[in-house]
Parts: structure tokens; sequence; C-alpha cells
């Protein structure tokens, strides 16, 4: 829920504040601020929480630790690319294939309980994918619009 909040919050925030400075609110720009705020968020995670995220991986993965470190790298640099007209679609486009490739180890995790700031099996469960599957849904679609649909 809190990468929702970010999300939205820093959308309409950079529409009010485009639309003060220029008299026209930037949509496109907006909505690029914003996943880039929620990528910077999310990867926060991967630094603050290194552990359970690590427990997010299937175990026949290899090198977990450094692969939470590099998605966490990876979350950072593209939510910067988005602020440059000039990567922004190629970004748009492996964002796109990034939210899909993370879904299995969302499943993973919803499918063992795993809670991933504690590091425990105690978390919310299947359940908790009627939540996630749409946000992915949800954030594909915002990366589509706003990076690879408006840079054609």
């Amino acid at each position: 829920m809190a990468v929702l909040i970010v999300l939205i919050t820093t959308f309409l925030a950079s529409l009010g504040i485009t639309w003060a400075i220029s008299g026209d609110p930037a949509y496109t720009l907006s909505g690029n601020i914003a996943m880039c705020a929620m990528l910077q968020f999310t990867a926060l995670g991967h630094f603050k929480f290194p552990e359970g995220m690590k427990m997010m991986i299937p175990p026949f993965v290899p090198f977990k630790k450094e692969m939470v470190f590099l998605t966490g790298m990876m979350e950072i640099a593209a939510g910067i690319a988005l602020l440059f007209p000039a990567t922004r679609y190629a970004t748009g486009v492996f964002l796109m294939l990034f939210f899909i490739a993370l879904l299995p180890a969302n499943i993973y995790a919803a499918n063992h309980h795993l809670d991933y700031q504690k590091g425990t099996y105690d978390g919310k469960g299947p359940a908790y994918l009627w939540f996630r599957i749409p946000m992915q849904v949800l954030l594909i679609a915002w990366v589509w619009y706003f990076a690879v649909h408006s840079a054609m």
C-alpha cells in the first residue's frame, strides 16, 4: 500500500507543481517523476531488508544477496533514467519486463507467507496476491502510458 501512496502522492504533487510553475500540468513528466520516486522507495527495501528480500527468491536461484542488491540498484537507475526523454522509452520497456520478472518472486513469497521486512514466515500469505498482482498490472500500465506510449 505504501508503494501506491508514494506513486499517487508524488504524481499529484508533481502535477500541482508543474501547473503552478507553467500554468499547464505536465502529465508525462509528472507520471515519470512519480514512478521514479516509487522506484527509489522500493529500492530502499533492497538495502534495508536484504535478508528478508533474499528469502523471496526461490531456492534454485543462486547468488541471492547479490540479486537483491543488483535489483535495488537497477530500480534506482531505471527511476532516474525515466526522467530523461532520451532514455525514457527504453527504460519503460525494461521496467515492464522487470515488473513481469519480479512477479514469480512475489508469488513465491506469498505462498510461503514471507514477511520480508521481518524475515519471517508469518506474513499475509496467498491473500496478499489479490493486492499484489493487480498492483503489478497497474505499475506495468503506468510505465507503458507515461514512458513507452508517451515516447512514441
